[in-house]
């Protein structure tokens, strides 16, 4: 589907209003032919028949009647496209966030999120004028000089093919003209998406930037993107400009001839005053929406450059959807996982997984450890439910994963990440995420099993304290037992650690540490460890090495092998000492 044919695929968002707009646009229209038949009626009764102000008294309010009704209408109009265009708005956003959602973090994370932001934000309301306006117009430019030329040929056929000959010439110069300027809008739109994606970037690095002296340069950067995008700005309105400088000209030289031919064939007596008066009212106003019509051609341009990304993001593939199935069994008892001669492919960086095989007991702890790259986070994201097999299975309690209800099977799961998220907003806000009944008591009793209850009592404002995007005012230690609180609260029968120790200080690994083993009663838990103290007490050690299994024991019986593990702790050990 290319951008125009995407654009107008989302007309039936508009419902009923778009229409509505129209309508009330056309009868306008109609309102204003009327508005110029008494105008003239007015003119010509007053200086040919010598009428007094008291005779056409009833004209005048007969045609400030019509004129408010033009308003009201006029208003009607813009207000009911208003509405067409802020359900476009909202749907496309909301499918745009969807869409995002589904395609999960792994399918993201070579996008810019500063980019992603221009286009849910700017991108969708650069559509407002297309859908308000444009539309409205285009069908408008249509009908109302159709309907002015239905009344000006039977009274002045001269006057009638002037303007069916000169109509034409506006929306031709119009679109050889917009060629140019449709390239420069997309032209312009990359650009402030990779402005917007280069702000972003600058302002999460700032304190690296500060750290390294790199910020004098960081501003002659910023100093030339800035630059760069107000010269595309300013080639774009050179060309609207233009446009709109050889419409104007070209509507009012219609006009003029229009008036010239009049005026002659009145002086010569060849045409009553008037039907010449009515065909000149009529004339400016026949040019007004093709003059309309090139004003927001600019609005369609503009759309179609916004449009380019979200045509993008829609267009990528979803991954395979899980199937809706019945799966009480899965839910009430305990949950034994297996992986079957799994193989996970990702797209340029080859097998990640292969021949993958094993199998988890309910309530057993496995921990996956190996050298960066071994394939050990591609084991959590499959399990999450982010990515799917290229090969082979991976079944829970003898269920095939990928016929599991995603949803239902993501409540089974609490995931600790190295680099948990907090958003902006409270302390009891960001443990509760995603669990809006949880009460007070409960929220507190999860703080409490994640040792980070007496830091948010000893805060002035508690469980209200406001914290800053990603945790901004919290050590590391403190988001990750936040984060593991999230986990207690949850209580899930799965836990998936993903190296929740790394790159603590040994009294907030200690803590954590504790509180993981407290996580773990009754639980199946699957971890990844750098630090390999954490997994000596684990159930099941899986050594893995490019992908595959090379190892798998206890701790002791790994360290009498003599193979990679204990290469591992030796050289943690040397490191640590």
């Amino acid at each position: 589907m290319n951008i125009p044919d995407f654009l107008k695929s989302q007309k039936p968002l508009t419902e009923h209003y778009l229409s509505l707009a129209i309508g009330l646009g056309l009868t306008a229209g109609f309102l204003l032919i009327l508005q110029a038949w008494l105008l003239a009626n007015i003119i010509n009764t007053v200086i040919f028949e010598k009428a007094s102000l008291s005779d056409v008294q009833a004209w005048l309010w007969a045609m400030l009647v019509v004129f408010l009704l033009r308003a009201g209408l006029s208003w009607a109009s813009e207000v009911t496209a208003f509405k067409a265009a802020a359900r476009v708005k909202v749907n496309l956003r909301n499918r745009l966030h969807q869409h995002l959602l589904a395609l999960g973090p792994v399918a993201i994370d070579g996008e810019r999120s500063g980019e992603i932001m221009t286009t849910l934000v700017e991108g969708v309301e650069a559509l407002e004028a297309y859908y308000a306006r444009y539309l409205p117009t285009m069908a408008l430019v249509v009908l109302i000089p159709l309907s002015i030329l239905v009344f000006v040929f039977p009274i002045d056929w001269i006057s009638g093919l002037v303007l069916l000959i000169t109509a034409p010439l506006i929306p031709f110069f119009m679109i050889l003209i917009g060629k140019g300027t449709q390239r420069l809008n997309k032209k312009q739109w990359r650009k402030l998406a990779r402005m917007s994606a280069h702000f972003l970037d600058m302002i999460q690095g700032l304190t690296t930037l500060k750290i390294f002296n790199a910020s004098r340069r960081e501003i002659d950067t910023i100093q030339r993107i800035s630059d760069d995008y107000r010269r595309s700005t300013m080639s774009v309105l050179r060309v609207a400009f233009l446009s709109s400088l050889v419409l104007e000209f070209l509507a009012s030289v219609s006009i003029a001839i229009v008036a010239v031919l009049v005026g002659f064939r009145l002086f010569y007596g060849e045409i009553d005053f008037f039907y010449g008066f009515f065909a000149l009212l009529l004339a400016p106003e026949f040019y007004l929406p093709l003059r309309n019509m090139g004003t927001h051609y600019h609005a369609r341009l503009e759309a179609i450059g916004a449009a380019e990304k979200m045509l993008d993001i829609l267009q990528q593939p979803l991954p395979k959807q899980n199937k809706i199935t019945a799966v009480s069994k899965l839910l009430t008892s305990p949950i034994d996982i297996e992986f079957n001669h799994v193989v996970y492919r990702y797209d340029h960086r080859g097998e990640a997984l292969k021949d993958f095989t094993v199998s988890i007991p309910a309530g057993r702890t496995i921990a996956l450890v190996g050298k960066s790259g071994a394939g050990k986070s591609t084991v959590i994201r499959l399990l999450a439910g982010f990515i799917h097999t290229t090969q082979g299975s991976i079944t829970v309690n003898k269920i095939p994963l990928e016929q599991v209800n995603i949803v239902d099977w993501r409540k089974q799961i609490a995931w600790v990440p190295q680099n948990p998220h907090l958003f902006r907003g409270s302390i009891r806000d960001n443990i509760a995420l995603g669990m809006d009944n949880a009460d007070d008591k409960a929220i507190s009793q999860a703080a409490k099993l994640a040792n980070i209850a007496d830091y948010i009592d000893s805060l002035e404002a508690g469980y209200d304290t406001q914290i800053g995007e990603r945790g901004q005012g919290l050590s590391g230690g403190q988001i990750q037992r936040i984060a593991l609180a999230r986990a207690f609260l949850k209580d899930a029968p799965i836990i998936l650690l993903d190296e929740a120790t790394a790159n603590l200080d040994s009294e907030s690994e200690q803590l954590i540490q504790q509180s993981i083993m407290t996580l773990a009663t009754n639980k199946t838990v699957i971890m990844i460890a750098h630090r390999l103290k954490t997994v000596e007490h684990a159930d099941q050690i899986l050594v893995m090495d490019q992908g595959k299994i090379i190892e798998s024991g206890t701790h002791s019986a790994l360290l009498a092998q003599s193979g990679l593990y204990a290469q591992l702790i030796r050289t943690f050990a040397e490191v640590d000492a």
